[in-house]
């Protein structure tokens, strides 16, 4: 009888450890991130979340947001945070991306609703990156969630994973969607040798965001956190259109907006894709640089025998979108991020290239 009574005192025992593990796992409030250690295999064990679910409920000062304008990945969509250590502030800044502080983290995960007409219906996740903002600078780490939907696990070389969802239009969508590897994200992210994030600008986050319990200006909302230093007087943030929200800006602004967060991290002066002589930024008026009536400088056949990058008013002969168009790999732009064609993202620059006047290159 009293070995009985012991053995199950020992399992009782076991099964409260292994429970208050579970529990400080998965419910501890407090992000763990060690700027000094090696990243973690998995996901959950940063605690950016307060379970291991694809529901991504954040832990304390972990901020969702999202952007004005976002990169077309695919179809994907994403969910947004940003974790900023105690007592230390992002940094105000008019053009550039936002200064982050060290030890904060971007995390951001994709995903794709099983049926984008109803997306109650689910969603299957497929990865989430992260970017820490360590000592020497940015760095990248990818993690793949499993097929189970339970755990994303770090994969430095990427990976490719099968997805299938239904569209808009009720199309069933079937992709061999593409994680970058560490090195691949350079591609995008570097620029004269700074590896620096790309859509936290204050252009791109000032809008409203509806959080767990009010409705507010990302910005206002971040400062009165007090994890952003340096906010200017609200009438003078600058703010980038919806590119596809026709009461947020004219049909130019928000073509330049959607180049601007698609293309323009390689298409700038400093960028990657400097010598193309592109300047996709948003702020930038000048036309001949935005691609109108300039010819190409190295396209190669991705320049699909054109004479302009952007030929007002003939949308069907300007290599811009002929390049949007394409799913070839030789020809598309970006050349990483999409294997599929942006359809609307395409109307979208198609009418604002017709809306030019053809004697502009004259």
């Amino acid at each position: 009888m009293k070995s009985r009574i012991v053995i199950v005192l020992m399992f009782s025992i076991v099964g409260v450890l292994v429970l208050s593990r579970c529990n400080f796992r998965f419910s501890n409030s407090t992000v763990s991130l060690n700027i000094d250690a090696e990243p973690f295999e998995n996901l959950a064990d940063y605690h950016f979340f307060k379970d291991n679910t694809i529901d991504f409920i954040p832990n304390e000062r972990v901020i969702p947001y999202d952007l004005n304008s976002s990169l077309f990945s695919d179809y994907a969509e994403k969910l947004r945070f940003i974790y900023i250590p105690e007592g230390k502030k992002a940094l105000y800044n008019d053009t550039a991306v936002i200064d982050f502080p060290e030890g904060s983290c971007i995390i951001k995960t994709f995903y794709y609703p099983v049926d984008f007409r109803n997306k109650d219906l689910g969603r299957k996740v497929m990865e989430t990156r992260l970017l820490v903002r360590r000592k020497s600078g940015w760095d990248a780490l990818p993690y793949i969630w499993n097929e189970e939907q339970t755990e994303a696990t770090l994969e430095i070389a990427g990976g490719t994973r099968k997805v299938s969802w239904i569209d808009a239009a009720g199309q069933t969508v079937n992709l061999d969607y593409s994680i970058p590897n560490k090195n691949q994200c350079k591609n995008c992210h570097v620029a004269e040798g700074v590896f620096s994030p790309i859509g936290p600008k204050v252009r791109n986050l000032n809008k409203d965001f509806t959080y767990a319990d009010t409705t507010e200006n990302q910005l206002e909302h971040w400062a009165g956190l007090g994890i952003f230093g340096g906010l200017k007087c609200p009438i003078l943030k600058p703010k980038n259109p919806v590119w596809n929200d026709p009461t947020t800006g004219s049909l130019q602004d928000r073509a330049k907006a959607y180049l601007d967060i698609n293309c323009a991290h390689c298409h700038n002066p400093k960028g990657r894709g400097n010598t193309s002589g592109l300047d996709l930024r948003y702020e930038n008026s000048n036309m001949s640089s935005l691609g109108v009536c300039k010819s190409p400088i190295a396209a190669g056949r991705g320049a699909g025998n054109m004479l302009y990058d952007v030929f007002p008013g003939k949308p069907e002969q300007s290599i811009s979108l002929y390049r949007m168009e394409s799913t070839d790999p030789g020809e598309l732009m970006p050349e990483l991020g999409r294997k599929l064609q942006h359809k609307e993202g395409v109307a979208l620059i198609r009418e604002w290239i017709a809306s030019l006047d053809a004697e502009m290159c004259k």
